[in-house]
């Protein structure tokens, strides 16, 4: 999902035999929705499949915990990983036909759009590595959000940058007719969040360097600060891309992030304010 382990957003195929299937029979099962892309999508997953790379060349630098313990029982981001893991295990027993059908009813399709999408769309993902990188990100700077938004709050954040980096993505790629689904927009939003609330904190980082590893500290300001820049750079590039071709949807991260760090600095403000009112 985010930084690293960010991964494609837009999906028609089934996880499980993508990499078993030949092009021209993915190519047959995609049926009249070839001309719009879809077979050219399914066709690059298939060939990603038989042709996978290490994790550590695709993925040399990735989170693996923050240094600020939570002070309470995170249970809205435990929730909301249990109901994201429950729905990519009904995922995984679909049959083709059935998981095309399910995303073309909850995934956001700018050139088809329903409103509730916005927020279905968030709780279903293209695979594994997309299921756990997100979950992977949620766990690591949901529970601190939590902690300071509290549970009603954080799931309202969650939401609602879930909501607005959808519809960001629309409004970038009106025509396009692929689904977009993952929680990476709303995710996205949890450490924009974090990146104001906890300026000071510090992410544990793996860093892999061909057969090296290595555990970093690094500032959440620089982790979260090199991760946004790399997103907004790519969204720009991603502008004027044929949305045919499916992909990352960049410019929905961006979207989630700016407004959850927006509505971070306003949690700040009033936690000032508060602070100000008590002296």
């Amino acid at each position: 999902m985010s930084g690293g382990l960010e991964v494609t957003e837009d999906v028609v195929v089934r996880k499980r035999h993508q990499g078993r299937r030949q092009d021209v029979r993915g190519q047959q099962q995609l049926g009249k929705h070839a001309a719009s892309g879809w077979a050219r999508h399914h066709l690059s997953i298939a060939n990603s499949a038989r042709n996978p790379e290490p994790l550590a060349i695709l993925h040399p630098v990735f989170p693996v915990s923050d240094v600020i313990p939570s002070r309470s029982t995170p249970v809205v981001t435990l929730g909301l990983i249990v109901a994201n893991a429950l729905l990519f295990l009904y995922e995984l027993t679909l049959s083709d036909a059935a998981l095309r059908d399910l995303f073309h009813t909850y995934a956001v399709i700018p050139g088809d759009f329903v409103w509730i999408s916005v927020v279905t769309s968030t709780f279903l993902h293209a695979g594994w590595l997309h299921f756990l990188g997100n979950m992977l990100f949620l766990w690591i700077f949901g529970d601190n959000v939590e902690d300071r938004l509290g549970h009603s709050g954080f799931l309202a954040l969650y939401l609602g940058c879930g909501a607005i980096s959808a519809l960001a993505h629309a409004e970038i790629h009106p025509l396009s007719f692929l689904p977009m689904v993952g929680g990476s927009g709303a995710i996205t939003g949890v450490m924009g969040a974090y990146f104001v609330l906890y300026p000071q904190s510090r992410v544990l980082t793996a860093v892999f360097l061909f057969f090296y590893l290595d555990l970093l500290e690094t500032p959440a300001l620089i982790f979260l600060g090199i991760w946004f820049l790399m997103q907004f750079f790519s969204g720009l590039g991603s502008i004027g891309a044929d949305a045919a071709s499916g992909g990352v949807a960049f410019c929905a991260h961006v979207a989630g992030f700016v407004i959850g760090a927006m509505i971070g600095a306003l949690w700040r403000s009033r936690e000032r304010h508060r602070q100000e009112l008590w002296q």
